[in-house]
């Protein structure tokens, strides 16, 4: 199944299958670690559910929805 990440639920995985969005922001998103294959897991969300914090490449990230929503991934 393929969605974007901000439609993720706590503790589901996926791995990236493309970043989309404005070029600042698929800019920040790489720089961050957030590549095509990268395995991303969804560790919390805050209480009204933004920001998200999610696992990538081994460290704690927390991403904004609006950022979340232009990361695809296969959920896994």
């Amino acid at each position: 199944m393929i969605k974007t990440l901000d439609k993720f639920s706590i503790g589901e995985s996926g791995v990236v299958i493309s970043v989309s969005g404005e070029r600042k922001i698929k800019r920040r998103l790489y720089d961050m670690g957030i590549t095509n294959g990268a395995e991303i897991y969804l560790r919390k969300k805050a209480p009204l559910g933004d920001p998200i914090e999610v696992t990538v490449r081994s460290y704690e990230l927390s991403l904004r929805n609006s950022e979340a929503s232009c990361i695809t991934l296969e959920v896994t």
